[in-house]
């Protein structure tokens, strides 16, 4: 019986359209890695909700992702996801809803992501409760952190181990923390615990606004990341969506050339988006890759690849690819 099953499958059936597109980004991704390449992952949407972390832990884990950039909900629902998910709800029928039928889902505190509710008091004031600590520690302590490092501090304090509700192998929060990866979660405040922080701000409970550090001081800690890292490695750009997660990092290339006026830094070595934004009428996130060029985030020989479908369903195939499953 084959060793890899899922790999298997996607080569033979895969041939065409999409479907190759799919299969070309993972081979370039894996030549990327097998000539010494770091890849940056951009998580945008709800994966985490769609628990992506059954696959992005694993390649977290073997090192097949180097750095992260997320919107603050993929960083928190992971979390959410880890200690409640005996408590979501999903809601197959959906499209069906009425006004009143989602009226009485927030009456219960069940925030809907598509097909799938999410317990506000099981999940969102867990995790509120454990950062709120973290918060007012390092508030009181002068200190200031990034969104997700406060993230990882909760979770190597052990404090919501008692109430994990999946397998912590599937966490790629955890997996992301115990390496210590690098993440840049642009436009933090747009998120659960981004408007809770803002919460504790305004009662006084965290004195000082600035304790969670975010936006540009995360554009300036990725301008020192990217100069250093790709001094020894090309880093590769994987883009799951479109949105703010891929938009914010991708630009600190230009930045360096074009506002900085560095000289030898080079572009990014490879660049896949996964996308179902519709191409054209402005839609950056539906820009084709060719257009980055322009922008001076790719060259003309950088691999580009675009595949024009689900990330729910993509997502878990290339990285099923990459782990030769």
């Amino acid at each position: 019986m084959s060793q890899s099953p899922v790999s298997d499958f996607v080569r033979h059936h895969f041939r065409h359209f999409n479907a190759a597109a799919l299969i070309d980004a993972a081979d370039a991704y894996r030549r990327h890695l097998g000539g010494g390449g770091k890849m940056l992952v951009t998580l945008a949407g709800a994966m985490s909700t769609a628990e992506l972390g059954l696959s992005l832990a694993e390649m977290i884990r073997q090192d097949k992702v180097h750095a992260i950039s997320c919107t603050g909900a993929n960083l928190e629902e992971d979390l959410f996801n880890l200690v409640a998910h005996d408590f979501y709800e999903r809601v197959p029928h959906y499209r069906d809803l009425t006004p009143d039928d989602e009226a009485a889902l927030l009456a219960r505190h069940m925030n809907r992501v598509t097909d799938t509710c999410i317990p506000e008091e099981e999940a969102m004031r867990r995790l509120e409760s454990a950062l709120v600590e973290v918060w007012t520690a390092a508030d009181s302590a002068g200190e200031r952190h990034f969104p997700h490092q406060f993230m990882y501090q909760v979770l190597r304090s052990g404090v919501l181990r008692d109430s994990y509700q999946i397998d912590p192998k599937d966490s790629w929060m955890i997996a992301a923390a115990e390496k210590d990866l690098p993440m840049i979660v642009p436009g933090w405040e747009d998120s659960t615990m981004g408007n809770m922080f803002a919460g504790h701000v305004i009662t006084g409970d965290v004195k000082n606004v600035h304790t969670v550090r975010t936006g540009i001081e995360y554009m300036t800690w990725l301008a020192d990341w990217y100069s250093e890292t790709s001094a020894g490695h090309s880093i590769g750009f994987f883009q799951i969506g479109g949105g703010i997660a891929g938009d914010f990092p991708i630009c600190v290339v230009p930045m360096l050339h074009q506002d900085l006026g560095r000289t030898g830094v080079p572009v990014w070595g490879y660049f896949a988006q996964i996308s179902d934004s519709t191409t054209s009428y402005g839609s950056y996130s539906g820009a084709v890759p060719n257009e980055k060029i322009t922008w001076g985030k790719l060259a003309a020989d950088t691999p580009k690849f675009i595949v024009e479908s689900d990330a729910s369903i993509v997502a878990p195939l290339i990285f099923a690819m990459l782990l030769g499953w």
